[in-house]
C-alpha cells in the first residue's frame, strides 16, 4: 500500500528528519545519513508492520507492509501528526520573527516542522527515559527496552525487528532492573502504563495546554519537563516548552550567560502561540553548534 500525503511549503524534510534520525530506537526506527527516508515499524489493529517514508514534490510519500489497505484512514492521520504536515509555516515564521534571537533561524530553517507522535505512550516513555539524560542515553535506554519487552516481527527488515512494547507489556515489566537504571524512572514507566490502560481518554487533544500538563504531571514519576514533552509531540500543542531543558537555555546563551527558566519563560512569552515551534528552531540551532571533545 502506497500512500501520498501533501504538505503545506515551505517544508523541511531534512531538519525533521535529521531530529529522527538522531532519536532512531534500535530495532523500531531506521534512518540512515547516506538515505533520505524515515522507516519505522508499526502495528494497526493488531497487524504488525513498516512504513517507509520519503519526501518530493511537497509530498510525503508513505509505503506501507504489513497492515491491511483499510487501515489507510489511520495511517495516513498519523504520519501526518508525525510529520507536521498541516502547520501554518508562514504564520509560525511571522510570529517567531519579532525576536531577533530567533528571525535568523526561522529565516535559516524555513518550514521547519514540530515532530509529532506515531505512538503516544511511545513518546511518553521516551520522555521518561529521557530524564536528567543526555539525548544519546535516552536513545541507547529505549532500545533496551524494545529488545526486552517490545515484540519481534515475524519478517524484519534489515534493523527494524521489534515493535515498541504496548502499556499491557509494561505495566507489570521491572523496567528499572532490565534497563539497570533508578527504580524510580522505571516506576514512572509503569505508571504511565497503568494510567494508559485505564484512561483510554490520556493521550486525547486537550483544550488547554494547563489541563494536558496536569493530566500527566498527576501520575507520579512526571514533572514539568516530560508533561511539556509529551504536550509538545504526543498531544501537539504548539504552545508546549519544556521551560528548564538545557538545549533551550545553552542556544540562548550569549556572552553574559544563559537565561535562567525563569527568564526563558518571561521572553517566550512573545512567541505565543507557537513556543513549541521556537524551542524546535533553538534545539536545532544548538545541535548544530559544534562541541569540545
Amino acid at each position: 500500500m502506497t500512500l501520498r500525503l501533501p504538505c503545506r511549503s515551505p517544508y523541511d524534510w531534512a531538519s525533521l528528519r535529521a531530529f529522527l534520525a538522531k532519536r532512531a530506537i534500535l530495532g523500531v526506527e531506521a534512518a540512515e545519513p547516506c538515505e533520505r527516508s524515515y522507516a519505522r515499524t508499526v502495528c494497526i489493529g493488531g497487524q504488525p508492520g513498516i512504513v517507509a517514508v520519503t519526501f518530493a514534490d511537497d509530498a510525503l510519500h508513505a509505503t506501507l507492509h504489513g497492515p491491511d489497505s483499510s487501515a489507510g484512514p489511520e495511517i495516513a492521520l498519523r504520519l501526518r501528526r508525525l510529520f507536521d504536515c498541516d502547520a501554518d509555516p508562514a504564520a509560525i515564521a511571522a510570529c517567531l520573527s519579532r525576536d531577533p534571537a530567533l528571525s535568523d533561524l526561522v529565516a535559516a530553517r524555513p518550514g521547519l516542522r514540530l515532530p509529532g507522535a506515531w505512538d503516544p505512550f511511545e513518546t511518553g516513555c521516551r520522555a521518561i527515559l529521557g530524564q536528567q539524560v543526555s539525548v544519546a542515553t535516552a536513545i541507547r535506554l529505549a532500545g533496551k527496552l524494545v529488545a526486552a519487552f517490545g515484540t519481534s516481527l515475524a519478517e524484519p527488515a534489515g534493523t527494524l525487528t521489534h515493535v515498541f512494547p504496548t502499556p499491557a507489556q509494561l505495566v507489570e515489566a521491572d523496567v528499572a532492573l532490565a534497563l539497570n537504571m533508578p527504580r524510580a524512572r522505571g516506576a514512572a514507566i509503569r505508571a504511565l502504563a497503568a494510567v494508559a490502560l485505564a484512561d483510554p481518554d490520556l493521550f486525547a487533544p486537550a483544550g488547554a495546554l494547563e489541563d494536558a500538563v496536569l493530566r500527566f504531571t498527576a501520575i507520579r514519576g512526571i514533572g514539568p519537563w516530560t508533561a511539556q514533552y509529551i504536550a509538545m509531540r504526543a498531544l501537539k500543542l504548539p504552545d508546549a516548552l519544556p521551560v528548564g531543558d538545557v538545549g533551550l537555555l545553552r542556544a540562548l546563551e550569549t556572552g553574559t550567560g544563559r537565561p535562567s527558566p525563569a527568564a526563558l519563560l518571561v521572553r517566550a512569552e512573545a512567541w505565543r502561540p507557537f513556543r513549541a515551534y521556537a524551542a524546535q528552531h533553538l534545539w536545532a540551532a544548538d545541535e548544530a553548534l559544534p562541541r569540545e571533545g
